[in-house]
């Protein structure tokens, strides 16, 4: 395995690691056991465990990026804002770890910018500024639009993550299909 396919197999790894632990619960040592290398040879890889977590991070942003991307091709105005949303959705549906890895990675931007350390999330606030102005541009530049809907995305992270049914009574004001579910 060469040493990018190798440095692949860590980001994923810790994905899933962190995305279970957080930031400050997970060791490189796992991380380093689930891909099947050292930790001297991770840390060739990578310089540190916060260059681990942000590359996680960031690539779970921008694999939301790109299903966005992909469900609005052709698309405008509403028919984009509710492919996206489905799409959205369905990820969270296969994919939950993405879904727990962006919610780690809120919590450990939060806790560096406590600390004082401004510098953690200057990468991840850049890729999620990439992600909202695609969406903005999908939606027609629309400044309301485009909050809306991150808004609601952020919604459903917190409903998701605190584990709310799909038929529980909070999920009622959500769209399905482009129609408010009953």
């Amino acid at each position: 395995m060469s040493a990018e396919e190798r440095r692949e197999s860590v980001v994923r790894a810790a994905i899933t690691e962190f995305a279970r632990g957080g930031y400050n619960g997970t060791s490189t040592e796992v991380i380093a056991r689930r891909v099947g290398v050292s930790q001297p040879y991770l840390f060739r890889l990578f310089p540190n465990k916060q260059a681990i977590f942000l590359a996680a991070a960031e690539r779970c942003l921008e694999d939301t990026r790109q299903v966005f991307a992909a469900a609005s091709k052709g698309l405008e105005g509403e028919e984009a804002l509710h492919a996206m949303a489905a799409a959205y959705q369905q990820l969270i549906v296969d994919d939950g770890e993405k879904l727990m890895m962006q919610m780690q990675m809120y919590a450990a931007v939060a806790a560096a910018e406590a600390a004082g350390d401004h510098a953690f999330g200057e990468s991840l606030r850049a890729a999620w500024v990439r992600m909202w102005d695609d969406v903005h541009i999908t939606l027609g530049a629309d400044e309301s639009e485009t909050t809306t809907f991150l808004a609601y995305g952020m919604l459903v992270n917190t409903l998701a993550s605190l584990g709310f049914p799909g038929d529980h009574r909070v999920w009622s004001g959500f769209y399905v299909s482009g129609r408010p579910t009953e």
